[in-house]
Parts: structure tokens; C-alpha cells; sequence
């Protein structure tokens, strides 16, 4: 069973990624959610973007530091929109890396962005929607497919979903889709059984 680490996205971490998290922890895996905002919680982008600000950046990026250097096992690292930076970080930096799971976004693995190269051997999925405005039109989805196309199919996929929503993984949230929910849990049980 894989160990894996769930970064939560901009709203915080909510009841939606907390219920994520336990589908992937019924199958046997074991699923740490870190709370990078004391507990915060928001309803909108605004409001989410406006509790990481209060809290500051340096501070939210001490917070993961801090849940990754708990762990001494191997882990998968994983995130939802935002919470892809510090997964993508940790799973391109941090040696022991068994693979990431991306929903809803992917740093471009060349560029100012960029972690550096991809780690030889491990494996990533990428999850979103094909029309969604952050994840589809803002580059996310070409950084995805650059970086499948870095490691090759035996290591990578970008698994798309009808539609345009942001955050639809969230079932505490009105752009929560439960049929691609239900289909990205399966390929994520798929892709945590392989790692």
C-alpha cells in the first residue's frame, strides 16, 4: 500500500478534499491531508487567495516542508490545483519519491517555473478538465503533456474530463462533478496499487 501525501488546493482543506482523501484511504492507503491554513476555510477563489496572503507564502511553504519531514517512508505526493505546487516540488526534489498524483494543474518542468528535470523512474498521473479556464487555457494542460512526453507512457498519463469547472474534486464544493470524481478515484487506486 502506497503513503501518500494530499496538498490541499487554495480553499483550504475542506470537507471535500478531507472526503477525497477517504476514498483513497478505504482502498488501504494511507492518505495525510497537512492543513497549510490553521484550520481556515473558504468559499471562494477570492477569499482562498486572500487566506493564503494573510498567512504568507514563505510560511505556507514551511508548513509542507515541515509535513513532508515528519514522513520517513517513501511517499506519493499529490495535489489539488495549488496544492500541485508543493506535490510536483517535493516529488521532483525530494529523494525516495514514488510518484505524484497532479488534479487540476502541472508546473511546466522547463522554464522560471520549473523544479528542475524530472526525476528518472517516477511515475505521475494528471488529472482536469478539458475546458477548465485555469487548467486547459492557462498552460497547466500543455506543461502536462510536455512532461508525459519528457517520460514516456510507460511512466505517464493526462486523463482529461468533459467540462470546464475548477475544483471538481471537491464534493463540498458546487463545481463538484461525482462522475469524473468517481472516474479519476479509480485511475488514482490504479495508479497507487502500481507504485
Amino acid at each position: 500500500m502506497a503513503d501518500v501525501i494530499l496538498f490541499h488546493h487554495v480553499l483550504g482543506l475542506t470537507d471535500g478534499v478531507r472526503a477525497f482523501a477517504d476514498r483513497l484511504a478505504a482502498a488501504g492507503h494511507t492518505i495525510h491531508t497537512p492543513d497549510l491554513y490553521g484550520g481556515k476555510t473558504a468559499l471562494t477563489l477570492e477569499d482562498g487567495f486572500a487566506i493564503r496572503r494573510s498567512i504568507g507564502e514563505s510560511v505556507i511553504v514551511d508548513l509542507a516542508d515541515q509535513a513532508v519531514a515528519e514522513r520517513t517512508t517513501e511517499l506519493v505526493f499529490a495535489g489539488m490545483s495549488m496544492g500541485v505546487m508543493p506535490a510536483q516540488r517535493f516529488a521532483q526534489t525530494r529523494p525516495g519519491a514514488r510518484g505524484a498524483l497532479l488534479y487540476e494543474a502541472c508546473v511546466p518542468i522547463t522554464g522560471d517555473w520549473a523544479f528542475g528535470p524530472w526525476p528518472e523512474g517516477v511515475p505521475v498521473q494528471i488529472h482536469g478538465m478539458d475546458d477548465d479556464e485555469f487548467f486547459a487555457h492557462e498552460g497547466d494542460l500543455d506543461a502536462a503533456r510536455e512532461l508525459v512526453d519528457t517520460i514516456g507512457p510507460e511512466l505517464g498519463a493526462v486523463y482529461t474530463y468533459p467540462g470546464s469547472t475548477h475544483l471538481f474534486l471537491d464534493s463540498s464544493l458546487p463545481s463538484y462533478d461525482p462522475a469524473a470524481t468517481d472516474l479519476v478515484v479509480e485511475r488514482s487506486l490504479e495508479f497507487l496499487d502500481r507504485t
